[in-house]
C-alpha cells in the first residue's frame, strides 16, 4: 500500500505543471464543464468533468494496487512488466486527474453523490452493461457502449464502482502464488479495464473539458488494447476471462 501511495503521490505532484499548461489550454479552447458556465470558466462539482476525475482516480488506485500485489507473487517476466506498465501509466494518470481537481479547486470526495452518478448525466449518456463487451471487450462492445445510459453498467455486490475488485478478491490475490496469481490478476484487471473502458468513454461523451476528453479516450484505445494482450495472456495458461 505504501508503494501504491507514494508512486501515485508523486504523480499528483508531477502533473502539477502538466494540468496547469492542460486547464490554460482548456481555457483558451473554451473548454467548460458546463455550458450555461461559460467559456473558460472550471467545471462545476457535480459535472461529468469533476465525476470522472474522481472515480477514476479511484478506480486507478486500484488498478495500481493489484499491479503491486501481482509483481510480488509471480516471476513471470511478461506479468511483471504488464503489471509494471498498468501501475505506471494508471499512477500517472490518476496524478494528472487529483491535479486537475486541485486547479479546478474541487473536492476529491463527495459524500453526498455515489460513485457514477455522473454518467447519468444527460440523455444518450455513454456507458452500458459490462457484459456487452463479450471476453475480451471489443471494439464492437465499445461501440455498442455508446449512447446508452451509465445506470447499465454493472458494479458487482462489494465493489463500489464497475470492473472493481472486492476486498475478498483482493485477499486472494495477496496469497495466491505463481500461475494462480498470474491468472487471478488477469481476470480481475480484464473486469477492472472493462469498467475503465466504459467510464472513459463516458466522459469522452459528456466531458466538457477537451484535454480531459482527450486523456479519456486515450484511456479507453490503451486499455481495449491491454485487455486484447490480457485474453491472450489467459489463453496461454490455459484460463480465460471471467464471464
Amino acid at each position: 500500500m505504501s508503494r501504491t501511495y507514494w508512486a501515485a503521490g508523486s504523480a499528483v505532484v508531477l502533473a502539477l505543471l502538466f494540468a496547469a499548461a492542460a486547464t490554460m489550454i482548456a481555457a483558451v479552447s473554451g473548454g467548460t464543464a458546463d455550458a450555461a458556465d461559460g467559456p473558460g470558466r472550471v467545471p462545476a462539482v457535480s459535472s461529468p468533468d469533476a465525476g470522472f476525475a474522481r472515480d477514476m482516480a479511484v478506480h486507478h488506485q486500484q488498478a495500481v494496487e493489484m499491479s503491486f500485489i501481482v509483481r510480488d507473487r509471480t516471476q513471470d517476466e511478461a506479468i511483471r512488466n504488464l503489471a509494471y506498465d498498468i501501475a505506471n501509466t494508471q499512477a500517472n494518470q490518476r496524478g494528472m486527474l487529483l491535479g486537475w481537481l486541485d486547479l479546478w479547486g474541487l473536492p476529491k470526495v463527495t459524500p453526498g453523490d455515489p460513485p457514477m452518478s455522473w454518467m447519468n448525466a444527460g440523455d444518450g449518456a455513454a456507458g452500458h452493461d459490462m457484459g456487452s463487451m463479450g471476453d475480451t471487450g471489443g471494439a464492437q462492445g465499445m461501440e455498442g457502449m455508446a449512447g446508452h445510459s451509465g445506470a447499465g453498467a454493472t458494479t458487482k455486490p462489494g465493489a463500489l464502482m464497475p470492473g472493481m475488485a472486492t476486498k475478498e478478491e483482493l485477499a486472494r490475490l495477496s496469497t495466491a502464488q505463481g500461475r494462480d496469481a498470474e491468472v487471478l490478476y488477469l481476470q480481475l484487471m480484464t473486469d477492472h479495464h472493462k469498467g475503465g473502458v466504459a467510464m472513459a468513454l463516458g466522459c469522452a461523451k459528456l466531458c466538457r473539458t477537451p484535454v480531459e476528453q482527450k486523456l479519456a479516450q486515450g484511456m479507453a484505445e490503451a486499455q481495449q488494447s491491454e485487455l486484447t494482450l490480457m485474453a491472450d495472456m489467459l489463453g496461454k495458461r490455459g484460463a480465460a476471462p471471467r464471464p
